[in-house]
């Protein structure tokens, strides 16, 4: 399970450098603050925003609260319904922000032991292990956040908003109980 997060966490934090010139893609990333973490990442890890952590979920048929909050007119969304997703994106932001912080700080530290020279396997091994942790935590967040924003829309606004988000079922003809939604209301 570590090794997955460890992967995980490894194509997430260079992502960012994939577009970069194949044979110097790192080259000007040298000069960030913290290497691993480009100046939008640190932002949106700060502000508690997804960065593509619950993607299982939002591809899958289950919408974070955020975007249903932004499509909450076009949804149809009853004031009920309103009113307890705003409930949940505020819960999420108050979990995923301080783990956002926890994380960037975390990965200021192994930033520091690498650039001190300080760095030894057992500093190595606890500081990652410590991350992954943070990582594991902040996904599950974002993911089960999303899990409560689906069991609170009905089937109509469900398809409403894989529309507007521009989803296509892989399997148009495979009815929606399959997926295991419960939707209310």
């Amino acid at each position: 399970m570590s090794r997955l997060l460890l992967l995980a966490a490894s194509l997430l934090l260079t992502s960012s450098a994939a577009g970069a010139q194949s044979s110097r893609p790192y080259a000007g990333l040298e000069g960030r603050p913290i290497k691993a973490l480009s100046q939008q990442q640190i932002d949106d890890l700060r502000a508690g925003r997804g960065m593509g952590l619950a993607l299982a979920a939002e591809l899958n048929g289950y919408p974070g609260p955020s975007h249903v909050l932004e499509l909450g007119d076009s949804l149809d969304l009853t004031a009920d319904q309103r009113v307890e997703v705003r409930r949940l994106f505020d819960a999420m932001k108050q979990e995923t922000v301080p783990l956002g912080h926890k994380l960037v700080e975390q990965e200021r530290a192994l930033e520091d032991l690498f650039s001190s020279r300080a760095v030894t396997s057992e500093t190595l091994k606890t500081s990652i292990g410590a991350i992954a942790e943070t990582q594991g935590q902040l996904r599950e967040s974002h993911l089960k956040y999303h899990l409560s924003t689906a069991a609170l829309l009905n089937h109509s606004q469900m398809q409403r908003y894989a529309e507007l988000r521009g989803y296509q079922r892989p399997d148009s003809s495979r009815p929606d109980s399959s997926t295991g939604h419960k939707h209310h209301r």
